[in-house]
C-alpha cells in the first residue's frame, strides 16, 4: 500500500509522477480547481471584508471523495498542483477539504516534471504560500465585480448573453481603436528613385537620397520624371564606401506572451491551442527513456534560467558545433519590470534531447512547439552573428545615391535560428565610374497601422502591462466567442457589436477600462502577492469609484436591443415580422418576435458585410445542425452560394 498521497491538477501529469516516484506514492488529479465563486450568483459578500464565498464546483464531487478516501490510507498528503497563483489556489481549496482526514499535508513545487525535480521537491516541501492564494483570490473577486454586476447591464440594454470583463474590455478597446485609425486613416502617395547601375564586377541597385542635402521624395510622378531626364545625362561615380562590422546578438528563450506570438506568427496556432499543446509537453510524453516532461512550466514571465540548464546547454553546443559558437560567458537576460520571477524561462527540461531524436514519439504539433522552444533556448546560448555592413555613396552631377550590401561573416546563433538573407554587393572602388543600367519611378504608398493578430495582441497587452501571461488565451477565446470580433486572414476585426458594446462600456465607465488602469491593477495585485499590498484596502478603493459608476450606468445607458436586433433578424417566414436572435441549449436560432402569437422559426444568420459573389445580395453566417459556421447567400437555396471559408467578396461600404 502507498505511503503518500500526491495531488496534481490533471491525469497526464499523475501518470508521469506515478511513474517517475513507483509505488510508494498514490498519485491522484483533481482535474483542476474543486471551488469555486457560484456560478448564479455574485458570490462575494461585499459588506464582509469581501470575502468569497466559495462552493464545490458542480460534478467535482466525486473527485473530492476519491482524494478524501485516499488521504485516510496514507502517512502524508502532498499537493503538486502548478506552481503559480491558480495552482497554489487549488492547493489551498484541497487542503481545506482533506485536513480533517489527514492533517499531515504540504505544498510541493517543481518547474519541471522531471525524476530529477520531483524527488528535489519532495526533499524540500513548503507550507501553502498564502500571498499567492489572496493575489489569485483579489483576481478573481475583481473580475467577478465588475463582470457579474456590468454584464446584466449589456444583457438588458444591448443583447443577451454579453460580457464584460475588466481585462477583456481593455483588450477589446485596443481592437476597436486599432480599427478606427484605420477607417481614419488618409493613404499619402509618392515616388522612389532607383537606379541600376554596372562597375567593373557586377550589377547592383542604388537608391536616390538627396540633391545638394534636400531629401528626395517626390509628392507627384511629375517631379519624379523631371529628375529622372536629369539623370540620364549625368556621370555617376563612387565617392566612398564604407564597411563595418555589426553583431546581432541571439533573442532570449520564450516567456508565456513571446511562445504564443511565435507559435502564431509561425505555424498560426491560436493562443489556447499553444498552451494545450505546451502543457501537453509540461506534463509529460511517453519518449525512449520513459513518460517525462520535456519542457519547464510555460505560464512565466521571466527570462531567467537556472545555471545548471546554461551549462547543459553550452556543453552540448560546444560538443556537437565547436567553442566558436560559444561565448565567453554564458548569456543572462533581463526581465521586463514587473516580471513576476516566479519560475524559469520556457526550455527543455534536457538540452541534448534534441527535437528529431524524439520527433517519432510527438504529434506533428507537439514536435512543432517543441522545436521552437527548443531552438530558441539553445540559440540564446550561443555567441551573436557577425555581418559584414557595406555602404556605397554615389554622387551624380549634385545627385547623391546610396547603395547597401550585407554580407555573413560567421553565423554564431543564426546556425539554429535563421536569419536575414545576405544581399551582396560586388566588389567596387572609390572613385570608379559607373554606367547607368537602369531608371526606375518606384510609386509608394503610405500605409495604415495594421489589424491585430492574435499574436500582436498579446504583444500589446504585454507591453502596456495589461493582464498576465496565463490570461492571454481565455481573454481572446472570450472575444471569438462572444462574437465581439471575428478572425478574417489571421486579423482580428470587431464586428458592430463588439465596437457598440465597447463605446458603451468606455462612455459609462471612465477610468476603468483605461490601459493605464488596468495595468495599475496589475501592479497592485503583484504587490499583494508580494505582502506589500493589502487585499482589502486594493478592493475598497476600487469598489468605492466602481459602485458609483454603476449607478450611474444603470440610469444612463441606451436601450438598443432594438437596433441590435435588427442587424440579426429578417421577416419572419409565417407572418413578416421582424425576427430576433434567441438562445437554446442547442445554439443560438432566429425567432419571430410576436411569439407566442406565431412560432415562426429560422436558422441563426448573421449579416458580414460582405456581397456574395455569385448574384450580389447580402452574405450571411449560418450554424449547423452541429454548430459548425458556414456562409450562405440571404437568397439561398434560389442563389446556391455557399462557402465554409470566411468570404472574401468586395464588401459594403
Amino acid at each position: 500500500m502507498a505511503k503518500h498521497l500526491i495531488v496534481v491538477e490533471s491525469p497526464a501529469k499523475a501518470k508521469t509522477i506515478r511513474r517517475i516516484l513507483g509505488k510508494d506514492y498514490d498519485v491522484r488529479p483533481s482535474l483542476g480547481h474543486i471551488k469555486d465563486l457560484p456560478a448564479k450568483e455574485l458570490g462575494v459578500d461585499v459588506d464582509n471584508g469581501f470575502s468569497p464565498i466559495y462552493q464545490i464546483i458542480p460534478g467535482k464531487e466525486k473527485v473530492l471523495r476519491t482524494l478524501k478516501n485516499a488521504a485516510k490510507k496514507v502517512e502524508k498528503v502532498y499537493l503538486a498542483s502548478d506552481p503559480d497563483r491558480e495552482g497554489e489556489a487549488i492547493s489551498w481549496h484541497i487542503k481545506q477539504e482533506l485536513e480533517k482526514e489527514n492533517p499531515n499535508i504540504q505544498r510541493l513545487e517543481f518547474h519541471e516534471i522531471t525524476p530529477p525535480a520531483v524527488r528535489a521537491s519532495l526533499k524540500n516541501p513548503r507550507d501553502i504560500n498564502m500571498n499567492l492564494v489572496i493575489a489569485q483570490q483579489a483576481r478573481r473577486v475583481l473580475d467577478r465585480l465588475v463582470g457579474y454586476l456590468v454584464s446584466p447591464l449589456l444583457w438588458e440594454k444591448v443583447k443577451g448573453g454579453l460580457s464584460a470583463g475588466r481585462v477583456q474590455t481593455v483588450a477589446l478597446r485596443l481592437i476597436c481603436e486599432r480599427e478606427k485609425e484605420i477607417r481614419e486613416f488618409q493613404p499619402r502617395h509618392y515616388w522612389e528613385i532607383e537606379v541600376e547601375l554596372e562597375g567593373k564586377s557586377g550589377v547592383f541597385t542604388a537608391y536616390l537620397v538627396d540633391e545638394e542635402g534636400k531629401k528626395m521624395e517626390f509628392d507627384s510622378k511629375e517631379e519624379g520624371e523631371e529628375v529622372l531626364r536629369k539623370l540620364k545625362e549625368a556621370i555617376f561615380q563612387i565617392n566612398k564606401i564604407t564597411k563595418k562590422e555589426r553583431l546581432y546578438y541571439p533573442p532570449p528563450p520564450l516567456i508565456t506572451s513571446s511562445l504564443q506570438q511565435t507559435a502564431f506568427n509561425r505555424f498560426r496556432f491560436s493562443p489556447s491551442r499553444t498552451m494545450k499543446v505546451a502543457q501537453r509537453l509540461y506534463e509529460g510524453v511517453d519518449v525512449a527513456e520513459g513518460r517525462v516532461g520535456l519542457i519547464t512550466y510555460m505560464r512565466t514571465d521571466s527570462l531567467r534560467v537556472s545555471p545548471l540548464a546554461r551549462k547543459e546547454a553550452r556543453e552540448w553546443i560546444c560538443q556537437n558545433w565547436g567553442e566558436e559558437y560559444l561565448p565567453p560567458r554564458a548569456p543572462t537576460y533581463k526581465s521586463k519590470k514587473g516580471a513576476q520571477e516566479a519560475h524559469e524561462a520556457i526550455r527543455p527540461t534536457r538540452a541534448g534531447r534534441t527535437p528529431e531524436e524524439i520527433k517519432e514519439y510527438l504529434s506533428p504539433e507537439e514536435y512543432k512547439l517543441y522545436t521552437l522552444i527548443w531552438e530558441r533556448f539553445i540559440a540564446s546560448q550561443m555567441s551573436p552573428a557577425r555581418w559584414e555592413e557595406e555602404i556605397v555613396e554615389i554622387s551624380a552631377n549634385g545627385f547623391n545615391l546610396m547603395a547597401r550590401g550585407e554580407r555573413k561573416l560567421f553565423e554564431g546563433f543564426q546556425k539554429v535560428l535563421k536569419g536575414k538573407e545576405e544581399k551582396c554587393l560586388p566588389e567596387l572602388e572609390e572613385g570608379e565610374i559607373l554606367e547607368v543600367r537602369n531608371t526606375k519611378l518606384v510609386e509608394k504608398t503610405t500605409k495604415p497601422p495594421p489589424r491585430f493578430t492574435e499574436g500582436s495582441l498579446i504583444k500589446e497587452l504585454e507591453d502596456k502591462g495589461i493582464g498576465r501571461p496565463s490570461t492571454y488565451a481565455t481573454i481572446l477565446q472570450i472575444l471569438k466567442n462572444r462574437e465581439y470580433v471575428r478572425v478574417v486572414k489571421g486579423r482580428l476585426i470587431p464586428t458592430s457589436l463588439g465596437e457598440e458594446v465597447a463605446k458603451i462600456l468606455i462612455q459609462h465607465f471612465p477610468g476603468l477600462f483605461e490601459v493605464d488602469f488596468t495595468a495599475k491593477m496589475e501592479e497592485d495585485l503583484d504587490e499583494i502577492e508580494e505582502g506589500k499590498k493589502n487585499y482589502l484596502s486594493i478592493l475598497e478603493n476600487f469598489y468605492r469609484d466602481f459602485s458609483q459608476l454603476l449607478k450611474k450606468a444603470e440610469e444612463g445607458i441606451e436601450d438598443i436591443r432594438e437596433r441590435i436586433d435588427s442587424e440579426y433578424s429578417i421577416p419572419c417566414p409565417l407572418c413578416g415580422a421582424p425576427m430576433v436572435m434567441k438562445k437554446s441549449r442547442y445554439g443560438v436560432f432566429l425567432a419571430c418576435s410576436r411569439y407566442p402569437e406565431c412560432k415562426g422559426t429560422r436558422p441563426f444568420m448573421k449579416k458580414i458585410g460582405v456581397k456574395c459573389p455569385v448574384c450580389g445580395e447580402e452574405v450571411v453566417e449560418r450554424r449547423g445542425k452541429k454548430g459548425r459556421r458556414y456562409f450562405t447567400c440571404l437568397n439561398y437555396p434560389t442563389c446556391k452560394f455557399i462557402s465554409f471559408r470566411y468570404p472574401h467578396a468586395k464588401r459594403n461600404k
